[in-house]
């Protein structure tokens, strides 16, 4: 295996319904999060590619499923990003159907990147997600984002609550500090995933 095989991936289309999506087979993982996290940022400097996801000052931008395909069988899935979006209720009622046959349903999903920044976590949207991936059995990774604006003691202290916590509502879950800027955590968080996604 190269030695970041995540830097082949290639966007391939945008879903608004699961039928869209490539055939359920092979291995997946999808990344969620709130619009502000840095979702996107976190997936480009995974793959080590600037463009891939697209950012954008105007977080919520990511309103469909993108499926960014490794190789034939392992893929990148980017869920649509929740908090500030200004998107109308119809559409926000539409998504959590989809999300939660997502979750409950797909059988190539591996695991859950849930992104969120190192200086709020926790929110109301990642408690429900860790929830949800604890109640089906969803591997889940906390990436605690934009940690290089925290003091290492602050970082420190985060990540030992957020564990703490963890223990309680997920405790399968795991949760490490990730910075695009400064790349702190990138290479572990490649490690934990590519141990999901290729470990058949």
């Amino acid at each position: 295996m190269q030695k970041n095989p995540f830097r082949a991936a290639t966007y391939l289309l945008n879903a608004h319904r699961l039928d869209q999506l490539p055939a359920d087979a092979g291995a997946e993982i999808a990344f969620a999060g709130r619009s502000n996290a840095g979702k996107s940022s976190a997936l480009n400097t995974i793959c080590d590619q600037q463009g891939l996801a697209r950012t954008s000052k105007t977080p919520g931008r990511t309103q469909q499923i993108v499926v960014f395909p490794i190789d034939d069988s392992h893929r990148l899935i980017d869920l649509p990003g929740y908090g500030y979006a200004k998107v109308p209720e119809k559409l926000r009622t539409h998504w959590r159907g989809v999300l939660d046959m997502y979750l409950r349903t797909r059988e190539s999903l591996r695991g859950v990147v849930l992104v969120m920044d190192s200086r709020h976590p926790l929110r109301e949207f990642d408690r429900m997600m860790l929830e949800f991936s604890a109640a089906t059995g969803r591997r889940a990774l906390c990436l605690l984002t934009k940690s290089d604006k925290l003091s290492r003691g602050e970082g420190a202290r985060t990540l030992l609550a957020v564990k703490k916590e963890l223990a309680t509502i997920a405790p399968g879950a795991s949760a490490q500090l990730f910075s695009s800027l400064d790349r702190s955590g990138v290479d572990a968080a490649r490690s934990t995933l590519a141990g999901w996604l290729f470990a058949d």
